[in-house]
């Protein structure tokens, strides 16, 4: 074991109770966290006599970008099950939903050493596919040792995080260098992960262009829409904390003028605190979960359901992108472009920012300074019926162009272990 990971693993073991302490707190709001914690220390129940291939989708938006290679890889190794893991109750509960008893599911183990030992012990993946930006030092260091490949794949690096790395120098170096592959969204993704000495690095695009909007939650959208009449209907997608607070504070100073403002927060363990928003500034509020008819009295619609996403795009008329209004670095953009609604995003968007520079060049999004500009832009852009509908197009342009990266991979990783 090198001394930085050396360090870094007595870091992780005197941060045990806080870790501890952490699951405890979050299990206050969000009982599911208190499920399952023998996994987060790779303690699991019998894994069968499976030929596993692994994922790791750590929370909702990297389980539902992962789907076509799930389904790819079932397709073209049939005998041979998914191993997904996730790190989030939300990302674990997407994984049902997206693919119920298809696939084997568990929690990834912290990075202890023994902990990422026992798990790749017990299930004995024969390659190993994390997701975007999971970099666990103990982990590939474990799969270097037990001889199973480790691929990031949909990888990104932003400027920021590449700063991060850089603090802690031969450590980030040599997880990098673990890796049999690295599939980058992009070529700055690629040149940023390469300038950490990353090895095999390869530009594939973007995982999320390759997901289909669900085709029964883009009917139930459509009819929610089609119920609703002509109001005009805004939603805010993903919004984070304090989002909501400066959205209610726009509406409070320009008014509704008529509009349903679907507001669906990113984490479900703030459904309530929104609600409380909502109510504390008098406007008329009904929850999704409680289902029926929405009045035409109401105001706002909270989005307190877990995977209908794409029935709020189906249904809205313009999207406020949520995580760029503050300082999140945002988040994706692409889900609603594929279908086909026009986009406004905030300042922040460091986590996809070249998605985010494509499809304002492409006309599909409409890039803004505030909250404010946010809600005034989604009301003129709502009540111009030609651009809405010229910006929807363009969406639908531009996530098409970008299609391919599940196929890409693929091709990548088919490795003789896994062909046997």
């Amino acid at each position: 074991m090198t001394t930085a990971r050396l360090l870094y693993s007595l870091l992780l073991y005197l941060a045990a109770p806080l870790l501890l302490l952490r699951l405890l707190w979050r299990g206050r709001r969000q009982r599911a966290y208190l499920r399952h914690i023998p996994e987060r220390f790779g303690f699991y129940a019998d894994a069968g006599k499976q030929r596993y291939i692994w994922l790791h989708a750590v929370s909702v938006g990297e389980t539902r970008a992962v789907e076509p290679l799930v389904r790819a890889l079932q397709a073209q190794y049939p005998q041979h099950r998914i191993l997904l893991t996730h790190m989030t109750p939300t990302g674990r509960e997407t994984g049902v939903s997206l693919f119920g008893d298809s696939v084997t599911r568990c929690y990834l183990p912290y990075d202890y050493p023994g902990a990422t030992r026992r798990f790749l012990e017990h299930f004995r993946p024969e390659a190993g596919l994390l997701i975007e930006t999971e970099v666990w030092p103990n982990l590939i260091a474990a799969g270097v040792s037990c001889g199973i490949p480790l691929h990031l794949i949909n990888a990104r690096l932003s400027e920021r995080s590449l700063r991060g790395y850089r603090k802690v120098g031969a450590l980030a170096c040599d997880a990098l260098r673990g890796f049999s592959l690295i599939a980058a969204q992009t070529e700055a993704d690629a040149t940023r992960l390469q300038a950490l000495k990353a090895a095999r690095v390869v530009v594939t695009g973007n995982l999320k262009f390759d997901v289909d909007p669900p085709a029964q939650q883009v009917a139930t959208g459509v009819e929610l829409k089609r119920t609703l009449g002509s109001r005009l209907v805004l939603l805010a997608a993903s919004t984070r904390e304090g989002e909501e607070e400066l959205l209610l504070e726009g509406v409070r100073r320009s008014g509704l003028h008529g509009a349903l403002l679907i507001i669906v927060p990113r984490h479900p363990q703030r459904f309530d605190a929104v609600a409380a928003m909502v109510a504390e500034r008098g406007l008329r509020m009904q929850r999704r979960s409680d289902g029926g008819v929405i009045d035409a009295a109401t105001d706002v619609l909270l989005g307190d359901t877990m995977g209908e996403m794409f029935v709020y795009y189906a249904a809205c008329d313009v999207v406020l992108m949520g995580g760029s209004f503050l300082s999140y670095g945002a988040h994706s953009l692409i889900e609603p472009c594929t279908v086909g609604k026009p986009v406004i995003i905030g300042p922040s968007t460091y986590n996809f920012a070249e998605a985010t520079d494509a499809a304002v060049a492409a006309g599909a999004a409409l890039r803004v300074d505030d909250m404010a500009r946010g809600l005034a832009a989604a009301f003129e852009l709502a009540g111009d019926a030609a651009r809405c509908q010229h910006m929807g197009e363009a969406g639908l342009a531009f996530t098409a162009a970008h299609r391919g990266a599940a196929s890409r991979v693929l091709e990548l990783i088919q490795l003789r272990a896994i062909s046997g």
